[in-house]
């Protein structure tokens, strides 16, 4: 009987578990997670009202419950934890689905500004992430500017837009939405160096920004219009064609007096995030303009727009994980079909998936195809590595290196813990946003 490792179980790791027990009747799968959360960014980066999307937890819930596979909540796998190696011993061969764990900086002068940050850390604050800084992001802010035009983006600019009564029925930690809901940002900008044909959002996220109660969402009809698309999209494929007819008709609004203004700018490069009484104050950007191949390039006129909350969303980027190769050029494990290789050739027992397989691309669904590559691969190599000794129960040697997993039941008892505050707080779910209280809940300990 084949015994795998799966590090991480978000949607790439629970596919993978998922194409494990689906393509042998035999494997037994242990899902091993460093939080003692399971479902990755489905818990910790989907924003809090989209709840649909949310219920795929559903799915990966059906999965984590397998009989045949086990979750393991709490466990660290490299520097001061499990070394890649030790999982070696321990199982017969482990699949690394851990993501693109940071985000991509601007490189420009005044980023590191108390003020500016990245979206990954904003959304973890408002997702509860037990590492999430809790900086007062909104305090003292009455404009912010978002630098791109992703989904993340648009995002982030609609959290910064909602009002409390949207958020509270949410399961968002009670301190985020206090904030949100004292905040006094009322001017808001997304702003992308490229044009509106070029922008990385899709459809159903963009329309949401016009439905938000008390917001004006404006284009500059002027600005975008250097898009060569702009005036007719009938030529471009239909994701885009349907982002620009949007965008259009947001452009030439009259300001309704609304509490709120969101204004997406394009072919706006940012050059340097301005100080003003120690943190930022404002952002200064480079006019851009269509190169004629796909880009842009600078025009060496420059608009500077105020803001005291900066969110970059540009992007993530994966880390290397300690006992693996990395290439950082792609950030990414070298690998074929999966299977790691070291130094060109394959690394017996070792395979990726998801991000850290093929870099930060796709939606969730994107990871299943990703996932079944891998796992062909594993299946294929099967009868030699189930010839490699492995202890019975890997779960003991753990336990015996000083280890206490939380187990499924101990994710369960978050979840009860967690039911049992939003009641306390006349809310629905509400997470609990650190550390302590996540490992108190997990061993039945009152939070």
């Amino acid at each position: 009987m084949l015994h795998v490792a799966v590090i991480g179980s978000g949607p790439s790791g629970c596919y993978t578990a998922q194409s494990l027990v689906q393509l042998d009747p035999a494997v037994r799968v242990d899902v091993l997670d460093r939080l003692p959360c399971p479902y990755g960014l489905v818990r910790y980066g989907v924003a809090p009202d989209h709840e649909k999307i949310k219920s795929l937890q559903n799915n990966l819930r059906a999965v984590l419950e397998h009989e045949r596979v086990r979750f393991l909540g709490g466990v660290q796998i490299g520097p001061d934890g499990v070394p890649a190696a030790r999982l070696l011993e321990l199982y017969h061969a482990v699949v690394y689905c851990v993501g693109a764990a940071t985000d991509r900086h601007l490189g420009i002068p005044g980023e590191e500004l108390p003020g500016s940050w990245s979206a990954t850390e904003f959304v973890s604050w408002y997702s509860a992430h037990p590492d999430a800084a809790d900086d007062g992001f909104v305090s003292g802010a009455r404009s912010a500017v978002v630098i791109g035009v992703g989904n993340v983006a648009v995002d982030v600019a609609r959290m910064l837009a909602r009002g409390s009564a949207e958020l509270s029925p949410t399961d968002m930690p009670q301190r985020a939405l206090a904030a949100l809901a004292a905040s006094r940002v009322t001017d808001i900008a997304m702003v992308g160096r490229r044009g509106p044909s070029q922008a990385r959002f899709t459809t159903k996220e963009l329309r949401e920004l016009g439905s938000l109660p008390g917001t004006d969402v404006t284009v500059d009809a002027a600005e975008a219009a250097a898009d060569p698309a702009w005036a007719d999209p009938a030529g471009l494929p239909g994701a885009q064609r349907r982002n620009v007819e949007v965008l259009r008709g947001w452009s030439g609004a009259a300001p309704s007096g609304a509490a709120r203004h969101l204004r997406l700018r394009f072919f706006l490069r940012p050059v340097e995030l301005l100080a003003e009484q120690g943190r930022v104050g404002a952002v200064r950007f480079e006019r851009t303009a269509p190169d004629g191949r796909g880009g842009v390039a600078g025009t060496g006129r420059f608009e500077v727009i105020r803001a005291q909350l900066v969110l970059r969303s540009v992007g993530y980027r994966g880390v290397p994980l300690e006992g693996l190769p990395f290439d950082p050029a792609t950030a990414t494990v070298p690998h074929s079909a999966g299977r790691v290789l070291r130094d060109g050739a394959v690394s017996p027992g070792e395979y990726v998936a998801g991000w850290i397989k093929r870099g930060p691309t796709g939606v969730i669904g994107t990871n299943r195809p990703c996932a079944k590559e891998t796992v062909t691969s594993l299946i294929e190599d099967a009868p030699a590595l189930a010839g490699r000794s492995v202890p019975a129960d890997p779960l003991d040697a753990l336990r015996a290196g000083g280890l206490e997993p939380v187990p499924w039941e101990g994710w369960r008892s978050i979840e009860r813990a967690e039911a049992e505050l939003g009641a306390s707080l006349g809310r629905r779910v509400v997470k609990l946003a650190d550390w302590q209280s996540l490992l108190d809940a997990a061993r039945g300990r009152a939070v």
